[in-house]
C-alpha cells in the first residue's frame, strides 16, 4: 500500500543534495514555488495561443489552453484541500509533514497538465503520429528500437509535458524547472511506457506518460515516493493518488466550460444549456434554476449555472475519492472519478459528453481548424525531420538554422535528432506554426 508520508515529498528533481531548498520560506511553500515556476515559464505562456476547442474568434471570448489550465488548477486546488482536511482527521496521517500542501500540489500539477499539447491539440498529436505510420517518416523505423518507434507512432502530449518539465534542453540552465517529486508524479496520468500504453482495461494505461528518454527519470521519482509498480518491463506503475484529482479537475472543466463556450458562440440556447446542466445542480436544482431565471443577461445566467455545476462536481468527486481511497492507495481503483459518480450526476455527464461530441467537437469551425492544423503540422515535419536526419544539402542546412539552439540534441542518435524536431514543432503556438509553415512552403515571403 502507498503511504502519504512518502508520497508527499518536497525533494526537487536535479536538486536532491541541496538541503537549502527544503527550508521553510515565509512567502511560499515548496509546492507553491512549483506553481510559480510553471506559471512564469515560456511553455506555459505559449498556451495562450493554443486553442482549447474552438478557434479563437477575437470578438467573442472562448477558452484557450492557458485559461483552461488556470481553471483546472483552481478546481484542483479545491479538490486537494478537501482531501487534506479529510486526511487530517485520520490517525495514521495526522503527523504527515506536507498534508496541508495537497491542494498546492494538485494545483501545480493541474496547471502543467496541458504543457505538452502540440499546436492544434489532438489533431497535432495525430499529425505527428501519422507522419511516422503513413508518411515519409516510415523510412526511419529501422533506425529505432521498438520502444523508440512506439513513442513516435503514438505521439502523446501527456508524455511531452513530463519531458518539458524534466529534460535538460541545450543552453538552458541545468534543472530549469527542478519541480518537486510529488508535483511531477501527480502530473503523470498514464505512468507507463508507450509499448505498454493504449490498453483500455486499465485507467493508467489508456495512453502513456513518458517517452523512452524519460523512463529513468520517472523510475527514480516513483521509487522515491513509493509508487507501486504494476510491472517492471515494460514499466507500468499505478498512479500517484493525487493524479485522480488532477484528472477530475480537468474532466469537470472541459465538461462544463466547453458547454459555456458553445453557448457564447450561439451553438446552444439558454434553455438547452439549463436542461443539460440541471442534473449537475444537486438537491438545490430547482432553487438554483429559479435564481438563474432572475438573471437577465444571457451569458451571466450560464456563468452562474456553470459555477454551481462545478461546485457540485467538486463535492461529488471529492466524496467519490474518499469513498474509494483504500483501493486508490493499494492501486486497485480502476476508474476516473467522474465515471463513478452516483446518479443523477453520472447520467448528466454522459448526456453532456454525447451531445458535446455531436454538436461541439464536430462543429464546422472546429473541424476546419483540425483539418488545417493537421496539414500544417504534417508539412512542418516533412521539411524539418529530413533536414536533421540528412542535412547534407544546402536546403537542409538552411532549414537546420531555423531550429533554435536549445533543441540541439545532447546525444546524436536518430531518435534524439527526431526528438529535437518534435520538441521544436510541438512547442509552437498555433499562429507561429502557421507562420513558419507558410514561409518554408513559399506561400508567404518574408518582408513582402
Amino acid at each position: 500500500m502507498m503511504n502519504w508520508h512518502k508520497l508527499l515529498s518536497a525533494e526537487r528533481l536535479g536538486k536532491e543534495n541541496n538541503k537549502k531548498l527544503l527550508n521553510y520560506d515565509y512567502a511560499r511553500s515548496q509546492f507553491q514555488r512549483d506553481y510559480d515556476r510553471i506559471i512564469f515559464s515560456s511553455p506555459f505562456r505559449r498556451l495562450q495561443n493554443k486553442t482549447q476547442v474552438f478557434p479563437l474568434p477575437g470578438s467573442v471570448f472562448v477558452h484557450n489552453r492557458l485559461t483552461h489550465s488556470l481553471e483546472v488548477a483552481s478546481v484542483g486546488r479545491s479538490l486537494g484541500t478537501i482531501l487534506a482536511n479529510h486526511l487530517k482527521k485520520e490517525n495514521d496521517t495526522k503527523s504527515c509533514l506536507f498534508l496541508d500542501e495537497i491542494g498546492n500540489i494538485v494545483s501545480a500539477a493541474s496547471l502543467a497538465h496541458d504543457l505538452g499539447n502540440p499546436s492544434f491539440g489532438h489533431s497535432g498529436e495525430k499529425a505527428i503520429s501519422r507522419y511516422f505510420t503513413d508518411g515519409d517518416g516510415r523510412q526511419y523505423k529501422d533506425l529505432m528500437s521498438p520502444l523508440q518507434w512506439c513513442d513516435l507512432i503514438n505521439f502523446e502530449g501527456n508524455a511531452n509535458a513530463f519531458r518539458i518539465l524534466t529534460n535538460i534542453f541545450h543552453g538552458k540552465q541545468e534543472s530549469q524547472f527542478a519541480l518537486t517529486y510529488s508535483t511531477l508524479a501527480t502530473l503523470v496520468k498514464y505512468p507507463c511506457e508507450s509499448v505498454a500504453g493504449h490498453r483500455k482495461d486499465k485507467v493508467y494505461t489508456k495512453k502513456y506518460g513518458f517517452f523512452a528518454s524519460e523512463i529513468e527519470t520517472f523510475s527514480k521519482i516513483a521509487d522515491k515516493l513509493g509508487i507501486i509498480r504494476f510491472q517492471h518491463s515494460p514499466l507500468v506503475c499505478y498512479r500517484h493518488p493525487l493524479t485522480f484529482l488532477v484528472e477530475a479537475a480537468d474532466d469537470i472543466c472541459y465538461y462544463i466550460i466547453d458547454l459555456e463556450d458553445s453557448h457564447r458562440l450561439g451553438i446552444f440556447s439558454d434553455d438547452e444549456v439549463s436542461n443539460l446542466m440541471v442534473g449537475l445542480l444537486g438537491t438545490d436544482a430547482q432553487e438554483t434554476l429559479r435564481r438563474a431565471n432572475d438573471i437577465f443577461d444571457s451569458n451571466d445566467k450560464v456563468s452562474f449555472l456553470r459555477a454551481k455545476c462545478i461546485n457540485s462536481l467538486i463535492n461529488e468527486c471529492s466524496s467519490a475519492f474518499i469513498k474509494h481511497l483504500p483501493d486508490v492507495m493499494e492501486g486497485n481503483f480502476n476508474s476516473s472519478l467522474t465515471e463513478c459518480l452516483d446518479e443523477p450526476f453520472h447520467s448528466a455527464l454522459k448526456k453532456i459528453d454525447a451531445i458535446s461530441i455531436d454538436k461541439i467537437y464536430n462543429y464546422r469551425s472546429v473541424v476546419e481548424k483540425e483539418i488545417a492544423g493537421y496539414k500544417v503540422m504534417s508539412g512542418l515535419l516533412e521539411e524539418f525531420i529530413p533536414a536533421v536526419m540528412d542535412g547534407s544539402n544546402h536546403y537542409h542546412s538552411k532549414l537546420q538554422k531555423l531550429i533554435p539552439s536549445q533543441f540541439t540534441p545532447i546525444n546524436e542518435t536518430p531518435y534524439t535528432r527526431i526528438q529535437s524536431v518534435l520538441d521544436f514543432v510541438s512547442g509552437m503556438t498555433d499562429l507561429y506554426a502557421v507562420e513558419v509553415f507558410r514561409k518554408i512552403k513559399g506561400i508567404s515571403f518574408p518582408g513582402i
